[in-house]
């Protein structure tokens, strides 16, 4: 079973980013023929600042294996190392039905939030479609906002292969639905654009301080504490051992415990948890051709399945 899933390279990642989307998408390399990839061209849709753009894609292929891929086990490639995807993209718009564009709904969203309304982002859905069909992937994991463009890349591969012949493969979404829901700082979500978010990476100082921020109710620290509806034991749970998180259930139920303790225990833990991550990650950032090999090798491999793939294509539709 082959497997895909793409990556943002949306700027510095958060806990929320790491539970809620890394952590289940580098145990994917586990379970099949993985391939993931920097959606860089994806990213152009937002127009951002060359050198901004540049310094994520390389901050992004940092922090992801730092953070346990393994460019063994997967195949880790930039978007732009595998040509086919953009010319398999233009084939694909001419199988699809503006109608089908203008009903997504990930769009009209983006619009209604600012976005400029550009031609990438109205066919966002079609890029998305060529990484998929160009390396003929069974299985793609996305979030719930996702599930449409999934069924928009096989409806458009459903159609192609209607006129060609069977040749690009029929996907199926892998909806995500036991993924974590990281609390912010506010008891939100855990968002950028809530500005509530806990950095994976940082200075020791700096990461603590934020964790302060915290927000918590204004219980006495004499008095008993209900767990359940704090958001620093709801994060402590993110990192913390059955022995632990049942020795700070008993603090806040026996009172004399203030909210200030509890905000320091979840920062040691966090600290620890992501230790082996901080030391790979230096290690990574002191290395930057290690870093270039490993995308190198990981596009090379990525245009070895493409290519014949694509060969195909190109054939079906009289171009070869």
């Amino acid at each position: 079973m082959r497997i895909l899933t793409g990556i943002q390279p949306s700027g510095q990642l958060h806990i929320g980013n790491y539970f809620g989307a890394m952590r289940p998408a580098i145990e994917l390399q586990d379970r099949g023929d993985t391939y993931l990839f920097i959606a860089n061209y994806h990213a152009l849709t937002s127009q951002p600042d060359a050198a901004d753009l540049r310094s994520r894609i390389r901050g992004v292929a940092v922090d992801w294996l730092a953070c346990g891929l393994d460019p063994t086990k997967a195949t880790f490639y930039r978007q732009t190392d595998v040509p086919a995807v953009t010319e398999l993209a233009w084939i694909l718009f001419n199988h699809t039905p503006v109608g089908l564009l203008e009903r997504a709904t990930s769009y009209k969203d983006k619009i209604a939030n600012g976005l400029p309304a550009n031609t990438g982002l109205f066919t966002y859905p079609i890029l998305q479609a060529a990484d998929i069909l160009i390396c003929r992937a069974d299985r793609v994991p996305v979030g719930q906002d996702q599930r449409q463009h999934i069924e928009i890349t096989r409806d458009v591969a459903i159609r192609f292969n209607n006129r060609y012949g069977d040749i690009l493969t029929i996907p199926e979404g892998q909806i995500r639905t036991d993924v974590a829901v990281v609390p912010g700082l506010d008891g939100r979500k855990m968002s950028k654009s809530y500005d509530n978010t806990i950095p994976i990476f940082g200075p020791e100082k700096a990461l603590r301080k934020i964790i302060m921020k915290v927000v918590t109710d204004s219980t006495p620290m004499e008095e008993p504490k209900n767990p359940d509806t704090c958001n620093v034991y709801a994060l402590y749970k993110l990192f913390a051992d059955d022995t632990q998180l049942a020795d700070m259930r008993a603090h806040y139920e026996g009172g004399n415990y203030g909210y200030g303790h509890a905000k320091q225990a979840l920062f040691e833990a966090f600290w620890e948890y992501f230790r082996p991550m901080r030391t790979r990650r230096d290690e990574l950032l002191a290395d930057p051709a290690e870093v270039d090999r490993i995308l190198d090798d990981g596009g090379r491999r990525a245009r070895e399945t493409a290519d014949p793939i694509m060969a195909d294509i190109r054939q079906a539709v009289g171009l070869a």
